[in-house]
């Protein structure tokens, strides 16, 4: 068992044991606070992009919800005409390769697997780099015409100086014991949480007609489970595969599934399969993990779901196989066992009326209203 994932399990738990950790949290909030002091009396620079820079992030370990809100977010600013890019750190991409472009057939081992799930879902202008003054200036190079640069998990990258800050909150993880690394979860004290447009990501879209108002005005949002895909849609381009290979049955509801995340947060991807219905076996791996076929071959005989971050990787792996080798009959048969569950971020109305108010105070105005 990973360090990562014994951490993670303590954290969910609140072993008592992590108490004695606190010596470390102590100096860890010591040191973060010193180095955002330095930023914020110049004694550490920090960069101001030409144009108008929106982080999104959190202040937990562990996913919060963050890739589909970016989406969400992306998708109704292209629609209201403001031309928008995002930029990332291309966590788990190569950084010797970066700064760098993203596009619609950049891969995971490059550009980092949240990146190219960003840009297959939205199409928008995306450059990943650990320096994110290199990134910007990469992405502004090819799309000078850019209004707003959306900066994914970037808090605490204090070298970029920002407009608008969205922090994200999982609701059902909450803050733990409220203690910084080690002994709890937080990246920062809550403290950190002033200032900043506070987005809470709920389990369902727990609005009743009741409360309707009551909830639209609050910054919350909650992810919708879309209907399951083949991981591999073109598998009526492989050669050597029949018919009935190229039309694969997706599961069934009650039926018995592997479950297989890499991902911040797996428990809430088992638990939205367990509400739609599956009987699930699942197997959670560490945040970003680089998945190999062989490994995917040891959950036989019934279907395997992924998320849809897990999926980019899992589809260049067969991209990379099928361009050097005809597939074995062991791999086709896993290919049609493959499937991916998309989720869609649903925002409150709060939060199109907020980011409106935000852009608007920046001179960037929405040419239509303010919901999705």
């Amino acid at each position: 068992m990973s360090i990562e994932t014994t951490m993670t399990r303590a954290w969910q738990r609140q072993a008592a044991w992590l108490w004695l950790l606190l010596p470390v949290s102590w100096l860890y909030g010591f040191i973060t606070m010193v180095r955002r002091q330095a930023y914020k009396i110049g004694l550490f620079a920090s960069y101001r992009a030409p144009i108008a820079v929106m982080v999104i992030g959190n202040i937990t370990v562990g996913g919060s919800g963050k890739t589909p809100l970016i989406i969400a977010l992306v998708n109704h600013l292209q629609k209201q005409g403001v031309k928008v890019g995002v930029i990332s750190r291309g966590y788990g991409g190569d950084s010797s390769q970066m700064p760098a472009l993203v596009h619609a057939d950049s891969l995971p081992s490059i550009v980092g697997d949240e990146p190219c799930l960003i840009v297959n879902m939205t199409g928008a202008a995306m450059a990943v780099c650990p320096n994110r003054k290199q990134a910007i200036t990469t992405l502004l190079n090819d799309y000078p015409d850019l209004q707003l640069i959306i900066a994914d998990d970037g808090l605490q990258h204090y070298a970029l100086q920002r407009d608008i800050e969205w922090i994200v909150v999982d609701a059902s993880r909450g803050f733990g014991n409220q203690q910084l690394l080690p002994t709890g979860f937080l990246r920062e004290p809550m403290s950190r949480l002033q200032g900043a447009n506070v987005v809470y990501h709920e389990k369902t879209d727990r609005t009743t007609k009741d409360n309707k108002q009551a909830q639209s005005n609050r910054l919350t949002m909650h992810l919708q489970a879309d209907k399951l895909q083949p991981l591999w849609p073109s598998a009526v381009e492989i050669e050597g595969l029949t018919a009935a290979e190229k039309m694969p049955m997706p599961p069934i509801p009650n039926g018995r599934v592997h479950a297989v995340s890499g991902i911040g947060y797996p428990q809430r991807f088992f638990d939205t399969l367990l509400s739609l219905g599956f009987d699930v076996i699942g197997h959670a791996y560490p945040d970003h993990y680089d998945f190999s076929l062989d490994e995917l071959l040891q959950y036989s005989e019934q279907p395997i779901i992924v998320t849809s971050k897990d999926a980019v990787k899992i589809r260049a792996l067969l991209i990379d196989m099928t361009s050097r080798q005809t597939l074995s009959e062991e791999y086709q048969e896993l290919i049609n066992r493959l499937w991916v569950l998309p989720v869609t971020a649903v925002l409150s109305d709060g939060c199109y009326i907020s980011l409106q108010q935000q852009l608007k105070a920046l001179n960037i105005n929405l040419s239509k209203g303010t919901k999705a």
